[in-house]
Parts: C-alpha cells; sequence; structure tokens
C-alpha cells in the first residue's frame, strides 16, 4: 500500500504529530489514559516506515500482552505496515533463544514451564513447608517478583526488606530464600525452565556473545516500547542489551497506571529515562479523547497534579452526565441495583456490550453474574473465555479457510453467516444458559466481525480467515454483546461506553492486605485505571454491610470526592449549569441566536419589573435558538411555551429568529 507521509500526520493533534516526527535518539513520550497512545506509536512506526527513515523489518515495537500486540499488528497493517514486529518481551525473547539455543548452548530449547505451581509445590515439600494452594501461590509470586528483579536467592531477604514486601503468612524472608534454591534445584532436575529463564537466559547469551549479540542488534536497530511503567529491572536489562550502544528508543508510558509492581513492574525506568538519556525529547500527550470532562475532573482529583509523575488529563469531549455514587444495604442490593439499572439501559437502546461491572477482587464477580442472569441479561467474566479452544469455533475457521478461494467473490457477511448455518448456528439464541449459549455468543460473535470486516472496502474472505488465525495466536477473540465484569487489573488497556466500579470500601478499596505506603499508593493508582476506562458514564458504589459490624466506609481514596445524594433543587441547579456550559460546544451555530433572546429578556425584565424566569427560561431560550420555529404554531410546540408566553412575546420571539435568518416577520394574524 502506498501511503502519503504527510496524509499520516495530518489525522494526529500536535503533540501526537510531534511524537511521530521526533525519528532518531531517544524519546520519552508520557502518556495520560485516552490520550491517543496507540494511535501516535502506530503513527509514528508508519510515518517512519512511508517516509523512507526507517525500514520496517529493522523496527521492533514491544508491549505487555499479545493481545495489545495483536492490536498493533492490526493498526499497523490498516497503515500499510505488515514487515513490523510487534511482540510482547517474552515473545521476541523467546523467538530468539530457540533460534540461537543450538549454536550457544546446543540441542533444543528445554520445556517451558508456564505454571510454577507444580515446581513450587515439590520445592516447598522438600523442605517441609506448607504445600496447600494459598501457600504455594504466595511462594510463586516471591519467586516472580525476585527473578524479574533479578535478585539472586541469597540475596533475597535484604532484597525484600529494603522493597518492604510483606513476608507470606508461610514462610519468613529467609525460608523464601531457601525454597527458591530448591526451585532451581527442581527446575535443573526436570529439565525444564520457567517464563523469566527465557528473558534471563538471553540475556546471558548476548552478554556472553558478541557474535549474536552484533546479528540481534543488526536485525533490531529501532525500539518502541510501550506500557514502559510496566517494565522490570530484567526487561529494561535486555532491552539494554538489544540496543547496546545505540539509543534509537522510544518510550511510552504513564506512570500513573503503574500496577503491576507486585510483578516486579518499577515506573522509575520511565520517570528516570531523561537522566540516563539526557538528550531524550520529552514529548506528554495529555488531551483526553476517551471520557467526559466529569469523569476526567474525577481521575485528575484522585491523583493529584503531577502526582508520581502522572499527566494531567485535559478533556476534549463535550460535558456528559454527573459521575454517580450510590451507597447501598449489602452486597447484593448493590448487585441487583446495577443489574436493574442495565436492564433499563438496554431497554432505552444501549447494547449489552456497552456496560463493564468492574471489582478489586474476582470473588465479588459471582454476586453480579447472578443478578444479571436473573434479568436475562447476558455477561461474561474477562479472562474466563476459552474462546479459540471451542471445537465449534475451530471447526467455523477450518471450513472458511477452506471456502477462501472458491467463495472469493461471494459477499463476505453472507458466506460467513452460510458457514455458520452449515456448522449448526441459527439465528436465534438457545433458550437455555449455560454452555449452549456460550457457543452460540461465540459464533454469533464471528459473525459480528464478519460485519465490521465487510464495511471496509477491500476485506477478502481470505483476510477474514487469515485475521481470526492471528487473533487466535494473539488469544484476541471477537468480544459478544454481553456485560463485561472484570477486575481493576484485567480492566487495563480497555474501555467501555459506562462503567460500574464497585466495592468501592474500605477493606476491598484499598485490599485490606495493602499496609505499606507504596502498596497503598498502587491501589490508588488502580482506582484511577478503573475510572479512566469509562468513556460516557461512570458509577461509584459501595455496599455498607454483609452480615458485619460495624458498617463499612467509603474509601480513604474517595472520601473527599464522594458525592452524597443531592437534593431536588441542587440536582436541578447542577443540571442548568452543565447546560449553560454545554450548549456552544453541542451548538456553536445557535450561541449567537442565544444571545440575542437573551438581550431581548433583558429588555423586557427592565421595563416589566420581571425576573428573568418569570419572563423565560434560559432552557426554553436554547430550544427557541435550536429549533427556530417559523409560526406561532411551531413555536407553541416547545417545551414551556404555553398561550399566555405566546400572546404576550410569540411575534417578538419570531421576530428575532427571522431576523437571525435575514427573513421579514409575518404579521402574527397571518
Amino acid at each position: 500500500m502506498d501511503v502519503n507521509p504527510a496524509f499520516l500526520l495530518s489525522a494526529l493533534d500536535p503533540h501526537q504529530r510531534e511524537a511521530a516526527t521526533c525519528l532518531s535518539g531517544p524519546v520519552q513520550i508520557r502518556a495520560g489514559a485516552g490520550t491517543g497512545k496507540t494511535r501516535a506509536i502506530t503513527h509514528r512506526i508508519a510515518y517512519a516506515v512511508h517516509s523512507g527513515a526507517v525500514p520496517g523489518e529493522h523496527i521492533l515495537a514491544l508491549t505487555f500482552t499479545e493481545r495489545a500486540a495483536g492490536e498493533l499488528k492490526s493498526r499497523l497493517r490498516a497503515l500499510g505496515v505488515g514487515n513490523v514486529q510487534a511482540r510482547t518481551f517474552h515473545s521476541a525473547a523467546l523467538a530468539q533463544l530457540r533460534y540461537f539455543w543450538p549454536e550457544a548452548v546446543g540441542g533444543c530449547v528445554p520445556q517451558i514451564r508456564e505454571n510454577k505451581v507444580t515446581l513450587a509445590a515439590q520445592a516447598a515439600h522438600r523442605l517441609n513447608m506448607p504445600t496447600n494452594i494459598d501457600a504455594v501461590r504466595d511462594f510463586c509470586a516471591e519467586i516472580e517478583w525476585a527473578k524479574s528483579a533479578m535478585v539472586a536467592p541469597e540475596d533475597y531477604p535484604r532484597a525484600a526488606l529494603a522493597a518492604r514486601r510483606e513476608e507470606p503468612a508461610a514462610g519468613s524472608h529467609r525460608e523464601i530464600a531457601r525454597l527458591m534454591k530448591a526451585y532451581e534445584e527442581v527446575k535443573c532436575e526436570r529439565g525444564v525452565i520457567d517464563f523469566e529463564d527465557v528473558l534471563l537466559v538471553l540475556a546471558g547469551i548476548i552478554a556472553d556473545r558478541k557474535d549474536i549479540a552484533a546479528r540481534i542488534r543488526s536485525q533490531y536497530r529501532y525500539f518502541i516500547v510501550d506500557e514502559y511503567q510496566d517494565v522490570s529491572a530484567l526487561q529494561e536489562c535486555l532491552l539494554r542489551l538489544w540496543l547496546g550502544r545505540r539509543n534509537d528508543i522510544c518510550v511510552v508510558g504513564d506512570a500513573a497506571q503503574t500496577i503491576f509492581s507486585f510483578a516486579g513492574a518499577e515506573a522509575k525506568f520511565l520517570l528516570s529515562f531523561p537522566q540516563r538519556y539526557p538528550s531524550a525529547a520529552q514529548i506528554v500527550l495529555d488531551r483526553d479523547y476517551r471520557s467526559t470532562p466529569q469523569i476526567v475532573a474525577l481521575a485528575n482529583a484522585l491523583i493529584g497534579a503531577g502526582d508520581g509523575g502522572s499527566v494531567r488529563l485535559r478533556p476534549v469531549k463535550p460535558l456528559g452526565n454527573p459521575v454517580g455514587f450510590a451507597v447501598y444495604r449489602d452486597d447484593a442490593q448493590e448487585a441487583e441495583k446495577i443489574a436493574a439499572h442495565i436492564g433499563r439501559k438496554i431497554v432505552e437502546g444501549r447494547k449489552p456490550a456497552d456496560f463493564a461491572i468492574l471489582y478489586r477482587t474476582n470473588m465479588q464477580a459471582d454476586l453480579f453474574e447472578r443478578a444479571l442472569a436473573e434479568k436475562g441479561i447476558p455477561c461474561r467474566i474477562n479472562g474466563n473465555e476459552k474462546f479459540f479452544s471451542r471445537r465449534q469455533v475451530r471447526e467455523v475457521m477450518a471450513a472458511l479457510r477452506g471456502q477462501a478461494g472458491s467463495c472469493a467473490d461471494l459477499p463476505l457477511t453472507d458466506v460467513v453467516e452460510e458457514t455458520l448455518r452449515l456448522c449448526g448456528w441459527r439465528p436465534t439464541p438457545p433458550a437455555e444458559s449455560g454452555e449452549s449459549f456460550a457457543v452460540w455468543q461465540a459464533l454469533r460473535g464471528i459473525l459480528d466481525l464478519a460485519r465490521q470486516w465487510a464495511q471496509e472496502e477491500g476485506n477478502t474472505l481470505r483476510g477474514f480467515a487469515e485475521d481470526l488465525a492471528e487473533r487466535a495466536q494473539t488469544d484476541n477473540p471477537p468480544q459478544p454483546d454481553a456485560v463485561t465484569l472484570c477486575s481493576l487489573h484485567s480492566a487495563k488497556g480497555l474501555e467501555w461506553p459506562v462503567v460500574f466500579l464497585t466495592g468501592m470500601s474500605e477493606g476491598l478499596m484499598p485490599v485490606s492486605r495493602a499496609k505499606t505506603e507504596a502498596l497503598l499508593a498502587e491501589e490508588k493508582r488502580l482506582l484511577y485505571v478503573g475510572i479512566t476506562r469509562a468513556r460516557e458514564e461512570l458509577y461509584l458504589s459501595y455496599a455498607q454491610g454483609n452480615g458485619q459490624r460495624p458498617p463499612r466506609k467509603v474509601s480513604r481514596f474517595l472520601r473527599d470526592l464522594w458525592r452524597h445524594e443531592a437534593s431536588a433543587a441542587t440536582r436541578k441547579r447542577r443540571a442548568q449549569k452543565a447546560a449553560q456550559a454545554d450548549f456552544p460546544v453541542r451548538h456553536p451555530n445557535d450561541t449567537k441566536l442565544f444571545a440575542a433572546l437573551c438581550a431581548w429578556r433583558g429588555e423586557v425584565c427592565a421595563e416589566s419589573g420581571k425576573t428573568e424566569s418569570a419572563v423565560m427560561h434560559d432552557s426554553v431560550l436554547r430550544s427557541i435558538a435550536v429549533l427556530r420555529p417559523r409560526t406561532l404554531e411551531e413555536l407553541g410546540r416547545i417545551r414551556g411555551v404555553g398561550m399566555t408566553k405566546i400572546a404576550r412575546y410569540g411575534t417578538d420571539l419570531l421576530r428575532i429568529v427571522n431576523s437571525d435568518r435575514g427573513i421579514r416577520t409575518p404579521d402574527a394574524a397571518q
């Protein structure tokens, strides 16, 4: 695809354009939530390639999830760039390790254990330490943190103390250090490695083998790292080894969204970037295109100006609904009321997929799932689906691949729908819930995705089949039309029109185990991430009781921000104030006429001694300015304009409206 580089820049705001055109040397982009960082990254890569500044095969774009990597690839393809590697750190490292292992070590790469539980349990058993599932999970968390922080077993007690890590209930820091040694021994005996070893071993190979390091550096010369606030010391070490002596690196992140420190993430690498690279260009993306001003205001108030290197967001969207706050009797009532609220919105025209219910701990999901099911509202728990593991989905994908040649000239949607029918799918969902409905929903997701594809000119059946295959590789399934239930950690990188933040009470936000200053700061950032997932509407709530005494209290982070139920008069004043501020934004072509109507009302008030509201309220004048009635009959249809006001002011009002149009007003009798 031939793309004009100047055209790429035309789609960006000034700060995004600066990020896209700063192509050489170190670049730090601090991008707040909703500020279009993915757009800036992809357009930066596309501009570099299409302008001829950087060959695509020499670029490595790094991110932290397969879904995010898949999103980058998809957007880059749409911009005419298909030869750039967009990978997670682990994916890029594993590909290089598999390629160079036979040369550097010999043989094949050992089996990689994705789950440490079995190995950690065996190590704990050897040391007569607890082997119940909760204890072993705690052990695994400490092992992952230590390896990500590049802390050796013998250094763990000192490093854990310095990092103020709490000792797990099942073992002291010294006992964990012994466990870490035993864990490494078990791995060696089994001939396996874990995820962190992939990065550690590759880093060792690059450091020891200058010839291999030179070949890697000749392949990848330009690096872009997304979500840089989430890098660990181990990932930063590997990144520097990839770079060598070069400094062509662009890092993008937001310190206010550092929520994975328990896994070794450290925002210090983002914040100290200008000190490590004094010549670095520093760019800030702060224009929030995602959320309404009310949501942005709450997020800014929560995180504080410049708190921990955060970006203060500037809203771009027009005013929306006020943020909602609610307190419920107990957890069951919170779930029931939120489900009822969603049900009403769906009746009014919203889709189930427009909604997300976010919570701090996964155990909170069950009540919401049941409450939604009782009202017949479909829902999905984010991360629970095994979309591409379903037999029916694999059958449809295989059938579509088989038809890519023979049905290439037929309408894409028709081919997909007929294929689904041949595989047993029907447009009407099954009456029962459970697995049957989940399968129906998954296949419907393929059809919905096909309909989206069909809207883009040039998209083919072969391309659609390839897109499904790539989604399977990156675990990026089509999203069904269902309410999303999601933990705050899993919500990172996602967004919805309407978000419910639930359980906003002490003990859940912050979670009770957050005792240290660092952990409390992370909980606050986690709440910030939750708030900034909402595009149009945001509702915060908590339950006062759950059979416990004393009653729960609102989260300390929200104590000064929580809006208690206002009186009807206060709500009315707020609505009037919001409408007044929003009018010039939504109706820029009608502000002049509204001003003329207000000036007329001022003259009437001066002559009659009446108040403005007694003559005609602002909301009525705004309606007249927007609707621009041509006759007394049309004027009378506007709410707030009765027969009395038509008799008194009708002719004057029509004269003002028509003079704005440049039309002579007819006599009232006509």
